[in-house]
């Protein structure tokens, strides 16, 4: 029978070969540990946890043409993130500066804008490209080794175990003599960090439309130095006048400022009242003369999570929200009677015009949809 001396201090072992006694937190004191080398480590844990080397692939010759060329792709891939990251940042800050508003305009209408898509475009491929080049480095550039090893306890070798690992990942992964790397990391971190940060900004103001975000287009506006009142148009364009739709209707109506047709937080229901809905509507406090006539107007978003209200029950006076059955009263101030919205559609104060079409006499006088507008305009 072959003994081992397992003193603190020893070899505990491991320099033998056979099976081993005790552990290395048992055989050797945290300063020799310490003291180690990261090979040496693995040495003497594979001794003590039976560790299998079943292939060991070192990577690429440190300076040789492999290496060099796998080095260019890497770089080349972070540098192209870092690129659309700062494209990114460009399009952000300079739509409708320097750069176009990047819209589609037919016959004085805005039907679509690329401003969006760009920003989601340039930031989803700096991600992507993000993601390759980190796959490209690990395949390319690492060492790569196989082995298996049993499960165990943890102990104080295997912590300082883990941070001698990571301390010769840093060393293995070549970063510190690739200057190339870590230029195009530098270059494509500073990027990202910008990208990030610019959305940011849409919390104080949309950088594409100017407007704030309690603000609608049925706001009166300036035109050739004189104020404009807004008028209520189909989805077609046409104006709207009084009596042109029968008691008891429900049209949708969008504003017709220049560019503001089919905008989203501008959609709005203008309903005429039946007579025995009239003889029993309760405008809320202060919104008294909102109506005009046997006419109300109310947002179109829900004030519970903002989807369209576009179901309309005349026996009963409700507007239902189909997408989570809030339902809301016209005939009391647009007041929620059921389910999960607990404020009222926001009411368009209505007049008409020198020609007799129906306009907004100003812009909601709170914002419209959800968050956290329980709360009236300043």
């Amino acid at each position: 029978m072959t003994t081992h001396d397992t003193r603190p201090g020893s070899a505990g072992g491991a320099d033998t070969p056979g099976p081993l006694h005790g552990g290395p937190d048992d055989d050797y004191t945290p300063e020799q540990l310490a003291a180690m080398s990261r090979e040496d480590l693995d040495q003497l844990g594979a001794r003590y946890d039976g560790v299998q080397i079943l292939h060991v692939d070192p990577g690429p010759e440190p300076g040789s043409a492999l290496e060099r060329r796998y080095v260019r792709q890497v770089g080349a891939v972070f540098a192209l993130a870092g690129l659309a990251a700062f494209a990114f940042v460009v399009v952000y800050v300079g739509s409708g500066w320097f750069l176009p508003d990047w819209e589609w305009t037919i016959e004085g209408d805005t039907w679509s804008t690329l401003f969006t898509p760009l920003l989601g475009g340039l930031m989803g491929l700096a991600l992507i490209l993000v993601g390759v080049g980190m796959v490209l480095y690990t395949k390319k550039l690492l060492p790569h080794e196989t082995a298996v090893q049993d499960k165990h306890d943890g102990s104080h070798f295997d912590r300082v175990t883990t941070g001698a690992t990571l301390v010769g990942g840093l060393h293995n992964s070549g970063l510190a003599r690739r200057k190339l790397i870590t230029r195009s990391l530098a270059f494509m971190g500073g990027g990202l960090g910008l990208m990030l940060l610019m959305p940011l900004g849409g919390l104080i103001k949309n950088p594409s439309a100017g407007n704030s975000l309690d603000r609608t287009s049925w706001a009166p506006y300036q035109e050739n130095g004189r104020q404009r009142l807004v008028r209520l148009v189909r989805d077609d364009g046409t104006p709207i006048r009084p009596g042109d739709a029968v008691p008891g209707s429900l049209e949708t109506v969008f504003p017709s400022r220049p560019g503001a047709n089919h905008e989203t937080d501008a959609a709005t229901m203008l309903f005429r009242l039946r007579p025995e809905q009239l003889a029993v509507n309760r405008p809320r406090e202060g919104q008294e003369d909102f109506g005009y006539g046997d006419y109300v107007a109310y947002s179109k978003i829900c004030t519970h999570a903002g989807c369209p209200v576009s179901l309309y029950e005349q026996e009963t006076s409700r507007i239902l929200c189909p997408c989570h059955q809030s339902q809301f009263d016209i005939t009391q101030g647009a007041k929620p009677v059921f389910g999960p919205a607990t404020r009222s559609l926001p009411q368009l104060p209505l007049g008409v015009d020198e020609e007799g079409y129906f306009v907004a006499l100003s812009d909601y006088p709170e914002a419209v949809g959800p968050t956290y507008w329980n709360r009236e305009r300043i």
